[in-house]
């Protein structure tokens, strides 16, 4: 059987050499959440937090416990606006981005 590095570690490898691998990935996780999807978006900023600062380093950041944002981030975990929002506000300062939206044309 072939050995095979986990998704964890390809996608933090992939995330430490490719700055826009890793806005990419930040980017999608918002999108989801804007649309609607927050399961796909909790996931995918799950998996950028473990890709880059980590929870623990997070965690003292927003002076929250890790496990509490890992659950929140979970498939099943239901975090409220503001922890989200703030999650989504220390995770921009850190990475140095902004987001913006613009109407479709009709």
């Amino acid at each position: 059987m072939a050995l095979t590095k986990s998704f964890k570690d390809t996608i933090k490898a992939r995330a430490d050499r490719d700055p826009a691998f890793r806005v990419g990935l930040f980017k999608e996780a918002i999108e989801a959440l804007l649309s609607d999807d927050l399961e796909t978006g909790k996931l995918l900023l799950r998996d950028y937090v473990n890709a880059t600062v980590g929870f623990d380093a997070l965690a003292q950041d927003m002076q929250k416990d890790p496990k509490s944002l890992m659950r929140m981030l979970s498939a099943k975990g239901n975090p409220q606006a503001d922890n989200l929002l703030a999650i989504v506000a220390r995770l921009k300062k850190r990475e140095g981005v902004t987001f913006s939206m613009t109407a479709r044309e009709q």
